[in-house]
């Protein structure tokens, strides 16, 4: 019997440099950020115009990137920006180009 490999992903959205920050989880990030840029879900993602992708991490179980995220969202800000700066220092969209 084949165990079925499962990704999850945490990740942080932002509308601009050093903007408003959204973290966030999801088992398709290509399909989530599709949904995030065209406005597809009321919320708090929407109603700050958050869609531009800062930082993610890949998870294969549910539950770790389900306990990152609730460890990360109660992190200063300013842990969250470093976190953003070590790999994206130009607060660059890492969905920019992406083909939905």
């Amino acid at each position: 019997m084949f165990k079925t490999i499962h990704q999850y992903y945490l990740y942080i959205l932002t509308n601009k440099r050093n903007g408003t920050l959204y973290i966030g989880v999801t088992n398709n990030l290509e399909r989530r950020m599709f949904e995030h840029k065209n406005k597809l879900v009321d919320g708090f993602t929407k109603q700050y115009g958050l869609d531009k992708l800062m930082y993610f991490e890949t998870y294969q179980y549910i539950n770790d990137a389900i306990k990152r995220e609730k460890n990360m969202k109660k992190w200063k800000r300013a842990w969250k920006i470093k976190l953003i700066e070590e790999d994206n220092s130009s607060w660059e969209d890492l969905s920019k180009d992406w083909k939905y």
